[in-house]
């Protein structure tokens, strides 16, 4: 009774969240597609607040005050290749909350606790030279060989640089990431970790009167979204460029930058890169001051940012409500990997995500299907603090499927998508996959796709269409 009792105390303690005894968010399973490994750089990570003076302050749009201004003050988590210093470990704690904002009884606003795999404040790794480029096996066969051979492995991919390209000195792409409503910078910690340790900046976004900590009204959200991804994306180029003073100085290529979006965090990104909003969707904000990301609009459309090579959305919301017309969606030409579940009950699939993908015409778009997913399939796993409450919990895990799963699967695709995108690594054998069959759907041997253990791809589709 005594080693019982051990046991469940062992476990409780790492429930908790005992120094190193809970688990690292993004860690691969033993099925984990092969791109979903970590890279080879060590990761760091810094908390910075930045400031975004005389905003509109739509939430106090009135007839006696149609234009109040405000400060945003945006907290950013930025994650990069780190040089660690003698001693110090890839281990931080990350602090979040629960809830769905403040003033809910039901769902206090909370604060939890989770491990990450970054070092916090480490000095920023100086990038090198490309790397003599690898190109990949292009079958099943040959990819897992590959995997046990140490001169063709992942690795090596996503270390090298275009086939074509001369040698040159590199600087880290930029990705920008942007939660749902409500959420946080921190809960896509398992790809934003996994990305800078492949060579990327990473600057995920508090967006505020957004996050579980300060939900307020959403035309803050629908307004904001795009106005904050543009503010972050000149503030980092700012930071930069040589001689700034910041620790970024001289390491980012903010021309190679991508959006990363869940939920709302997809439909600002999609907003950002030319889906102007339509004349119905202005008055979901008093005053139609939602006019400004409006398909039309000339200042909207002046201010696309041909910086912004690449988008991957996350179960973009706003397809199923008529927030974008066939006009605007033809507006997007920046290449999109779309990632959602068919039984988004949030975006919805049909008539929203699917809606999105195939109306993006002028784009070359993916679109990734969990089959039997709902609307999480972008966030971390549940922590444990999350457990005693089921709204919170559901806030974060699948019915379905194993959340883990989810994150180890969208680590690979993400990594191939991102690396043709804004490295030109060769890496396009991995979203060359099988195409639908005459009824639409992907029922291929798994082992053809790309990467994947035989019999792992079980439960996904996979589509793409070329832009128009």
């Amino acid at each position: 009774m005594k080693a019982v009792s051990r046991v469940v105390a062992v476990a409780l303690l790492m429930m908790m969240g005992a120094p190193h005894a809970q688990e690292y968010f993004g860690d691969t399973r033993p099925d984990a597609p092969e791109l979903a490994a970590r890279g080879p750089a060590k990761v760091g990570v810094r908390t910075l607040v930045i400031e975004h003076r005389d905003q509109l302050d739509v939430l106090r749009v009135t007839e006696q005050a149609p234009n109040p201004r405000t400060t945003r003050k945006l907290t950013l988590e930025v994650w990069y290749p780190a040089a660690l210093a003698n001693g110090q470990v890839e281990h931080t704690v990350y602090t979040d909350v629960l809830g769905s904002g403040p003033n809910d009884p039901k769902r206090p606003n909370t604060p939890f606790q989770f491990n990450g795999r970054a070092a916090r404040d480490a000095a920023p790794l100086i990038p090198v030279r490309d790397a003599a480029p690898f190109i990949p096996a292009r079958d099943a066969a040959h990819a897992s060989v590959a995997r046990n051979n140490a001169s063709t492995s992942a690795a090596d991919v996503l270390a090298a640089g275009s086939a074509s390209a001369p040698a040159r000195d590199v600087k880290y792409p930029l990705v920008i990431v942007s939660h749902g409503y409500p959420g946080s910078r921190l809960q896509m910690s398992y790809l934003t970790e996994n990305l800078a340790s492949k060579g990327y900046v990473v600057v995920a976004i508090d967006h505020p009167e957004s996050t579980r900590a300060d939900k307020a009204g959403f035309a803050s959200t629908l307004l904001n979204r795009r106005l904050d991804d543009l503010f972050v994306l000149d503030t980092v180029a700012a930071w930069a460029k040589p001689g700034s003073g910041n620790f970024l100085a001289g390491l980012v290529d903010v021309d190679r930058t991508a959006l990363v979006g869940y939920s709302m965090g997809g439909y600002g990104a999609l907003n950002t890169v030319g889906a102007g909003v339509s004349a119905a969707a202005v008055a979901f904000v008093p005053g139609g001051k939602l006019a400004v990301n409006q398909q039309g609009n000339t200042q909207y459309a002046q201010q696309r940012d041909a910086r912004i090579k690449a988008v991957v959305a996350f179960a973009p919301w706003g397809g199923a409500h008529k927030v974008w017309d066939a006009d605007g969606l033809a507006g997007v030409r920046t290449p999109v990997l779309f990632i959602s579940g068919d039984q988004d009950d949030v975006a919805g699939y049909q008539d929203g995500v699917k809606r999105l993908f195939e109306g993006t015409v002028n784009a070359d778009r993916y679109l990734l299907t969990y089959v039997g997913g709902r609307h999480n399939s972008a966030p971390n796993p549940p922590s444990p603090a999350m457990w005693s409450n089921p709204d919170d919990f559901q806030s974060y895990s699948e019915p379905v499927w194993d959340s883990r799963r989810i994150n180890n699967i969208n680590q690979h695709f993400v990594t191939a998508f991102l690396g043709v995108q804004l490295k030109q690594q060769p890496l396009q054998g991995y979203l060359d996959l099988p195409p639908l069959t005459a009824d639409g759907t992907i029922k291929p041997d798994p082992g053809l796709w790309q990467g994947f253990p035989k019999r792992a791809a079980l439960g996904l589709e996979w589509r793409h269409l070329p832009a128009r």
